[in-house]
């Protein structure tokens, strides 16, 4: 991967760390969406019930407020089906079948 984009002000914690705290995690949610199921199942509302959520993000490199706003200046992809050449193509398509289908009626 590119280090073009990290910094040594900024120290990232080891990977094994992490994955270890990842894996933590999602095994607590994983064990309180169980207990909620076998709350729900055992009678109490769904209303009623606590749903767990992942109490722990993982930091990203980006920043997010960069992000938003170089979503404003992207510019759109060109959308090929839009274009008069694209169309034209489909018209000439539907053309060709028409003439197929009339000449196999004959």
């Amino acid at each position: 991967m590119s280090q073009r984009h990290r910094t040594s002000e900024v120290p990232l914690p080891p990977k094994e760390e992490l994955r270890a705290h990842k894996h933590s995690e999602r095994h607590r949610i994983h064990v309180e969406l169980n207990q909620v199921a076998h709350q729900v199942s055992a009678g109490v509302e769904p209303e009623d019930v606590h749903e767990p959520g992942a109490a722990w993000k993982p930091s990203h490199h980006h920043d997010a407020e960069f992000a938003k706003s170089q979503l404003g200046k992207r510019k759109r992809r060109m959308r090929h089906w839009k274009t008069k050449m694209w169309k034209r193509r489909t018209a000439l398509r539907q053309a060709k079948a028409e003439a197929f289908r009339v000449a196999g009626e004959n």
